[in-house]
């Protein structure tokens, strides 16, 4: 277990990507993991909250902050805005964004925290209930930015075009802070504009509802994913290497649109201009026994709420995958955290973290002769990759006494480093090439790498299904 701590410790990983804390895991599991005061903390000015599920006493009991920041915006999906209402501080605001296609929804998981030496930006997988920050696996990048007129940087990086585009869209039309010794602030999507952020780690891959076409068709979904992937450059072992698809939700899928979506995740070339090529897919989901067996029983799978119609399709047979997650101590701690990944082995070409499930209204659809995109919710995700991990330098916090620019992670020639992405289960003598000048960053990614196919035995969670078997806690489902 010790040499484990170390492991997840270390996964404190530079580029701002950790795990949620999860109750009753032995501590090493929960080294370098986060829970919700961890994260909004300090002298925050402004926190707008994104999410889908609000519990609003939980919220205020696991992060009494929130009562004291002088303005808490929370853009929601929840159904029920009057009992919102009725529980929300009077410091907070509500908005809830317009679906206007059907069966949308809002489900993008993210914190904008302003504070007066910046902004922490926040990309997660948790609803804001309490089951979500204690019993189930999930994941979240954070990172902080400096404003610009501290660092003197006045043009615009993709990160916050990316950013100030997916919060336009959100239609909010803002709102005015007095906040003490800072005077009125007009806080709304051109508002983040004042910060820097060429330094993110990150790229950002937003949905939102829409029939995109023309300039748009890039912009949002797996279409962005598909352009962004386009310009990279990849280590030639990631050469038709497989793919992992891992998520909490399934909906309702056919082999063309299959298609379409591995070709977005296939893209990219290796340094020498080769297409990196199709990617076998698998994915990683539950079973009942895992389900059936897990910390909460048969009441996690709940929240894997994919209906049989959708499960037992037979196109999805050949890819199911078990969720194994020994070395991080999550088997049991059933995943509601979304990951699409390419890898070899324990070596990442690059790693998505996102809100979005495997689904057409998350991540899109092509139609019209693949000219126009249509997407139903708003999802919010991140995407590593080795060419802005390579830019990354500092660690910039608006909470610790950190100095702007930390000399020693850049490089002495000035040249960026060739970052290699591992995940912690890789060994310590990661690469047998000679290539020494690589800069290795290890990303916690809780499940193992290939992941284990199914057995004639496993059977993929069906929420609509009858489980008579009792779980750990003597239940049966539902």
């Amino acid at each position: 277990e010790p040499e484990k701590s170390k492991m997840l410790h270390s996964a404190r990983s530079p580029c701002g990507f950790q795990l949620l804390r999860v109750q009753g895991l032995p501590d090493w599991a929960n080294a370098g993991c986060v829970r919700i005061s961890d994260v909004i903390k300090g002298d925050v000015l402004v926190a707008i909250l994104s999410n889908y599920m609000v519990d609003i006493e939980w919220l205020l009991s696991a992060c009494p902050l929130l009562r004291s920041i002088p303005q808490v915006v929370m853009i929601h999906g929840e159904s029920n805005v009057s009992q919102l209402q009725s529980v929300k501080p009077s410091n907070w605001l509500l908005f809830k964004p317009r679906l206007w296609i059907s069966y949308g929804t809002h489900h993008s998981k993210a914190m904008l925290l302003v504070y007066p030496t910046g902004v922490r930006v926040v990309v997660h997988t948790a609803n804001l209930i309490n089951i979500d920050w204690n019993n189930k696996t999930q994941g979240l990048w954070m990172q902080d930015f400096p404003f610009k007129s501290m660092t003197g940087i006045t043009t615009a990086s993709d990160f916050e075009n990316d950013l100030v585009d997916y919060l336009t869209a959100l239609e909010w039309s803002g709102c005015t802070v007095d906040v003490q010794h800072h005077g009125q602030m007009k806080i709304n999507a051109i508002y983040f504009r004042n910060f820097d952020f060429s330094n993110a780690a990150v790229r950002l891959i937003g949905s939102i509802p829409g029939y995109h076409s023309g300039p748009q068709l890039n912009k949002w979904g797996h279409m962005k994913l598909r352009s962004i992937l386009k310009e990279e450059k990849f280590d030639k072992k990631f050469q038709n290497s497989p793919l992992v698809y891992q998520f909490s939700s399934l909906g309702s899928l056919d082999e063309k649109w299959m298609e379409e979506f591995s070709s977005s995740l296939s893209e990219g070339s290796t340094l020498d201009g080769r297409r990196l090529g199709l990617g076998e897919a698998q994915i990683i989901f539950p079973t009942v026994e895992d389900v059936r067996q897990s910390l909460e029983g048969y009441r996690a799978g709940a929240a894997i709420p994919s209906p049989a119609k959708n499960v037992e399709k037979p196109l999805l047979k050949k890819y199911w995958s078990r969720w194994q997650a020994e070395h991080t101590g999550r088997s049991r701690a059933m995943p509601h955290i979304k990951t699409f990944v390419r890898f070899r082995e324990n070596a990442l070409a690059w790693v998505c973290l996102t809100s979005s499930n495997l689904s057409k209204a998350a991540w899109g659809a092509l139609q019209k002769n693949k000219t126009q995109l249509m997407i139903r919710s708003y999802e919010l995700g991140v995407v590593f990759l080795p060419s802005m991990l390579s830019k990354f330098k500092n660690r910039y916090s608006c909470t610790e006494d950190l100095p702007l620019i930390n000399e020693n992670e850049a490089c002495e020639t000035g040249e960026a480093p060739n970052v290699k992405l591992y995940t912690l289960a890789a060994t310590e003598s990661v690469d047998e090439e000679e290539d020494t000048n690589a800069k290795i960053i290890r990303l916690p990614l809780p499940y193992a790498l290939p992941p284990p196919r199914y057995s004639s035995q496993d059977e993929p969670w069906k929420w609509d299904k009858q489980y008579l078997h009792p779980d750990v806690y003597g239940k049966r489902w539902p």
